[in-house]
């Protein structure tokens, strides 16, 4: 049983360290960024599951975004408390990406809930994320 669970952490960390595929001129790039503590991953795009939830790459045009935000919180309302792990679904719809423009999604903690952001290279903010759901799941 350990020899199973180490080569499966060893497949996934390996995933993470996989290089990023090469940028097609073509499709907008979105990044995904939050704090070193937590972890935001893309889920869906457009209703489909995704591969590599570290960035997306989309062809021009209009598109629904899913990601999931992984952060800690204080648990139990008591300082005391251990901590505890809390998830939210995000979702962002933009309609304009452009071909060879580089995109920002960005998550953040907001007490036991989240807050994301789509912005363009310039950090401007080009749509609001709207939380779908959040628990310790």
């Amino acid at each position: 049983m350990r020899h199973l669970v180490l080569i499966v952490s060893l497949l996934i960390l390996s995933a993470c360290a996989s290089p990023l595929p090469p940028r097609d001129s073509g499709m907008a790039w979105v990044e995904l960024y939050t704090t070193a503590s937590d972890l935001l991953m893309a889920e869906e795009l457009d209703g489909k599951r995704l591969t590599d939830g570290r960035y997306f790459q989309v062809t021009p045009g209009a598109h629904e975004l899913i990601a999931r935000y992984r952060f800690e919180v204080q648990g139990g309302g008591s300082l005391m408390a251990e901590p505890v792990q809390r998830t939210c679904e995000v979702r962002v719809r933009y309609d304009d990406f452009a071909a060879g423009q580089r995109y920002l999604f960005e998550a953040r903690e907001l007490a036991m809930s989240a807050q994301a952001w789509l912005y363009d290279e310039q950090r401007n903010v080009l749509a609001r994320a709207k939380v779908l759901r959040c628990g310790v799941f």
